[in-house]
């Protein structure tokens, strides 16, 4: 399952179905005296390993690294379809707007430096929310000034350590599971925002657009909203309406961001016009409300439901991929997924040499070699702890390649997610490095 994720990432060969339904290439191959500038170099003729280039895909921007590829492969595979969609010079329109896609910028701190910081606003952030929401529930409106106060304070951090945030939003909580969707939405919409190259202002827009998404479902009676089986159509049509309350409760509330009535109107409209309430498509549904409709279905997918499993971070993403283009922005989808990465913050894995990690820190890059901490073998006996860069070790013990084998189910290891941070596992493995 993995290798699709490498291949939309542009880390490996795509494939598409001819006309017979047999899968052929969609790189093309071309001699290196013959690449340009601002084509997309997907593929070496050797491993990425081997080559000066630590990011697996990347646009030719310079002419040091063009003569470098010129003395070190004969041909390559470019992407055309990531040079003119997802260069950074590629822009969509959202109602009437340019969105220009910017340069991700660099991360202003580490996630050993952050973490502590972003555990604390990350609570904060989560009880505000459901503040908020306990509120609604009893006839009250949000406090515009306190949303806007602790997106603003969530942004600074994130522009610290993306990878702290990434982490936090896998701690679910079922017992306060819409608080915690909407407290999600946020941190992995400015996350995206981030990685898409928005201004600060912006970065605080769509996360107060995600904070406040939900808002309606307050106002949906609690025996459909707190339901433990699938609701029948009735009772769907009753929670459609989440939409339009939210949109109305916050037009109510003093200084609300125009974007954020918007989102929470319109973040169930999909680009084909198969969306609700009003199945608008395309230029009609804001960016921002496209953002948080990625977002939305990402947290959902990945949330145990008292009906529903969760499913793997790469599962849901392959759904999110499957969707771009019909109901979901593919430009936003690739950018999401991009920003997530193939082996993101909070999730588990195996390595090579079959001992269980946790990752920690994604390695701007050379993404498919973040720095991990191992802390039990497969047998589930624990081992010593210690934070592990991938980037710069390579080999295991026995001398053998080190690298990710596979992303696991904590459940399948007895692992338990909240207890494992709790425990200041990971503070414990920083010192022991």
């Amino acid at each position: 399952m993995i290798k699709w994720l490498l291949a939309f990432l542009g880390k490996g060969p795509k494939t598409k179905k001819n006309t017979k339904g047999v899968e052929e290439s969609e790189l093309t191959y071309i001699r290196v005296e013959n690449l340009e500038l601002g084509m997309y170099v997907a593929k070496l003729d050797c491993p990425w390993l081997e080559s000066p280039f630590k990011l697996q895909g990347f646009n030719l921007t310079t002419q040091r690294e063009l003569n470098t590829l010129r003395g070190l492969c004969h041909h390559v595979y470019i992407d055309r379809f990531r040079q003119s969609k997802l260069s950074m010079s590629a822009k969509k329109t959202f109602s009437g707007k340019k969105l220009l896609i910017g340069d991700v910028p660099p991360k202003k701190g580490s996630f050993e430096k952050e973490i502590s910081t972003a555990t604390h606003k990350f609570s904060e952030t989560g009880a505000l929310i459901n503040d908020f929401m306990e509120k609604v529930e009893d006839g009250g409106s949000v406090d515009t000034s306190l949303a806007k106060d602790a997106v603003a304070s969530s942004v600074s951090s994130i522009l610290n350590s993306p990878d702290a945030y990434l982490w936090l939003t896998q701690l679910k909580s079922i017992d306060k599971r819409t608080a915690q969707h909407s407290l999600n939405v946020s941190m992995l919409s400015i996350i995206l925002g981030r990685q898409i190259g928005l201004s600060e202002q912006e970065l605080r827009n769509v996360g107060l657009c995600g904070m406040m998404h939900d808002m309606g479902k307050m106002l949906i009676p609690s025996a459909i909203r707190n339901k433990k089986t699938p609701l029948n159509p009735e009772e769907q049509a009753i929670m459609r309406t989440h939409t339009t309350l939210g949109a109305e409760l916050l037009k109510s509330s003093d200084n609300m961001f125009h974007g954020a009535i918007e989102t929470a109107l319109t973040h169930h409209e999909t680009i084909n016009g198969q969306g609700y309430p009003k199945g608008v498509k395309d230029s009609d549904v804001s960016y921002y409300s496209n953002m948080v409709s990625i977002v939305n279905e990402y947290d959902n997918l990945t949330t145990d439901r008292p009906y529903q499993k969760a499913l793997t971070h790469l599962q849901a993403t392959q759904i999110l991929y499957q969707q771009a283009g019909e109901k979901f922005d593919r430009l936003l989808v690739s950018k999401f997924i991009e920003s997530l990465g193939v082996f993101p913050p909070g999730c588990y894995v195996e390595l090579s040499d079959n001992r269980i990690a946790l990752v920690l820190e994604t390695n701007t890059e050379s993404k498919l070699r973040p720095k991990i901490m191992a802390f039990m073998d497969n047998q589930m006996s624990a081992i010593k702890k210690g934070v592990i860069n991938l980037d710069n070790v390579l080999i295991d013990l026995k001398g053998n390649p080190l690298r990710i084998q596979n992303i696991i189910n904590p459940d399948d290891f007895n692992i338990d997610r909240k207890k494992h941070f709790q425990d200041g596992v990971i503070a414990k493995g920083f010192l022991l490095t």
